[in-house]
């Protein structure tokens, strides 16, 4: 089979807000649709030029378990429009966006939007086993007598909510206590970690007007949300000094050092190239190649983007020196600072990759700032990643750019991109 040549057009995003703060009251397909809406409004592409939706969410709402689905319908695409959701974590966006481009290049579909949703403010609050065995008991209950005593048999401690938290469920670690353990092993520093951190603040504030050409702004109680509210342009590095550590008493993994819970949603626009070119849509980059991973869950549980990088290389016919761009998640500080230190130690990168990979330059990596700053609502981030590594393929004058993020359950993305 010859595949066909996969075009990315566009990509936008909503604002990225703190959990509990501008979003709090929208669902995450709203924030989707949104998403869908602004690519369709950039774009003109008619509606019914639509062949596929994809989007990856990590928090489920039960009541819009296919958010895909609803977000497409919301935006007002035909109902004919085959839309499934695909959830991998933090690398959902980017499972959604390769299932798409795989589509295209197969030559199953022409036009296909993918992205990913999360509203953390909005998570599925369930009760314990014991009690949730209760509640399916009692809607076989039928007289008032048996009403009656299911009521009475019901204890205060029934009622409690089970407390939400991001844990691996295989280790029952926590991704934070997972990296205070890396930044030992590798003994990644506080200040280091402080340093960084401040620094993606600042990046992302100087690129703040490159940032807002991504963002679609979202209606919320007749009021317009249209800014990132995380990032902190003064940020110092001596008062993120002051912090109490997060995840152990004697830790270096701080709120100030660590990615935030967040609300929001990113999407593209994939498209074969012919058809992008007949209707007439400006290509803005071609995706060359991805590669999806797993690795160790307890020893290398946010290293994917390690893993995930040199295979997509492979498939790009490219080497390592030939990137320009990178886009690579950041979590937390200490763990983006193991990935670049790990990827430029020969002795680890031919263990465990079988081969050599080599520095990431500071001004090539994250260059408007990173998920420190803006915010890691889990699903869209590879979207968020993918569309800023676009933009900077233009701004920035290069010709090769890629995108890793790093995800629960030790897996990994990586996609590569060429300007066009």
């Amino acid at each position: 089979m010859t595949l066909r040549t996969v075009a990315l057009v566009d990509g936008c995003r909503t604002p990225f807000q703190k959990a509990s703060t501008g979003f709090a009251d929208l669902m995450s397909y709203q924030l989707a649709a949104t998403t869908v809406r602004g690519l369709l409004r950039r774009t003109k592409l008619p509606t019914d030029a639509v062949d596929r939706v994809i989007f990856g969410a990590t928090v489920s709402n039960p009541q819009t378990t296919n958010v895909a689905r609803e977000a497409a319908i919301a935006a007002g695409l035909p109902d004919t429009v085959p839309s499934i959701t695909v959830t991998a974590a933090g690398a959902s966006a980017t499972v959604a966006v390769a299932q798409g481009a795989d589509l295209i290049a197969t030559g199953q579909a022409d036009v296909v939007i993918a992205g990913g949703t999360d509203c953390i403010s909005d998570p599925p609050i369930g009760y314990s086993r014991a009690m949730r065995s209760k509640l399916l008991r009692a809607r076989r209950l039928k007289t008032l007598g048996q009403k009656l005593r299911f009521a009475l048999s019901l204890r205060p401690w029934d009622f409690l909510p089970e407390r939400v938290e991001v844990r691996e469920f295989s280790t029952g670690e926590t991704m934070g206590e997972y990296t205070e353990g890396l930044a030992r092993r590798l003994e990644i520093s506080r200040a280091d970690q402080d340093a960084y951190a401040a620094s993606s603040h600042r990046r992302a504030a100087a690129a703040r007007d490159h940032l807002q050409e991504e963002i679609e702004p979202v209606a919320v109680n007749g009021q317009r949300v249209s800014d990132d509210n995380g990032v902190r342009p003064r940020t110092d590095p001596a008062d993120l000094a002051r912090l109490r550590p997060s995840f152990a008493r004697r830790g270096t993994l701080t709120a100030g050092n660590s990615s935030f819970l967040t609300d929001g949603a990113a999407s593209v626009l994939l498209m074969d190239v012919d058809r992008a070119r007949t209707l007439g849509l400006p290509i803005r980059a071609l995706l060359r190649a991805h590669s999806f991973v797993a690795c160790g869950v307890r020893d290398e549980l946010l290293l994917g983007p390690l893993f995930a990088m040199p295979p997509a290389l492979d498939r790009a016919g490219l080497r390592w020196e030939d990137l320009d761009v990178f886009e690579i998640h950041e979590a937390f500080a200490a763990q983006i600072l193991a990935v670049l230190r790990l990827a430029d130690t020969p002795e680890w990168t031919r263990e465990h990759l079988g081969r050599a990979l080599g520095p990431i330059p500071a001004d090539r990596l994250n260059a408007w700032g990173g998920s420190l700053a803006i915010g890691n609502p889990f699903a869209p981030n590879g979207t968020r990643l993918l569309t800023t590594a676009m933009h900077r393929l233009h701004v920035e004058d290069r010709r090769y750019a890629i995108v890793a993020t790093c995800a629960g359950g030790a897996l990994g993305h990586a996609l590569i991109l060429e300007r066009a």
